[in-house]
Formats: C-alpha cells, structure tokens, sequence
C-alpha cells in the first residue's frame, strides 16, 4: 500500500516538474530510493521499506491515461532515507 502512495506522489511531482520545464513527451525517468521505511498506523515498530517491484508496478498504473503513459521508469535503490528524481528523458 505504501509503495502505491509514493507511487503517486512521484507521479504528482512528475506531472508538475514536465510543463515546469517545458519538456516534451518523458521516455525515461530515472529515481533513487533510500530506505523508506512508513509507520503503519503511526506505530514506528510496524514499519515496512518500500519494495522496489511495487513501485514500478504502482508507476506504470497511476501513469496511464497520463503524460507519463508507457515512459521507463529506473528505480535504484540508494543509501539514505529519501527519493529524488535524478533525470527525466524525452523523445
């Protein structure tokens, strides 16, 4: 469930940061992922990292009917507790 709620939010940032810059049609978009661990029910010993295979399950769902409808999402796992999008590829 949570992999799905960044899934989202990554897609929210995504179809803002696109017309911010004035990129044409995303191909690619590659993101790093730190341990993300969410609380379930704000009870930090019932906490999950988020899986990777999810994610990109949850990314390609949110982004049909979308600017991002078939683009290669790269997900890598990387030290730290955060994720950031590090490019986005266009045709």
């Amino acid at each position: 469930m949570h992999d799905f709620l960044l899934a989202k939010e990554i897609v929210r940032e995504l179809e803002k940061i696109i017309p911010e810059k004035g990129l044409n049609k995303p191909k690619k978009v590659r993101i790093e992922i730190g341990s993300i661990a969410l609380s379930h029910n704000g009870m930090p010993e019932h906490s999950e990292d988020i899986n990777l295979e999810n994610l990109a399950f949850g990314l390609e769902s949110i982004a049909k009917n979308t600017i991002l409808e078939g683009v290669k999402f790269e997900i890598k796992k990387v030290a730290g507790e955060n994720w950031k999008i590090t490019n986005i590829e266009v045709e």
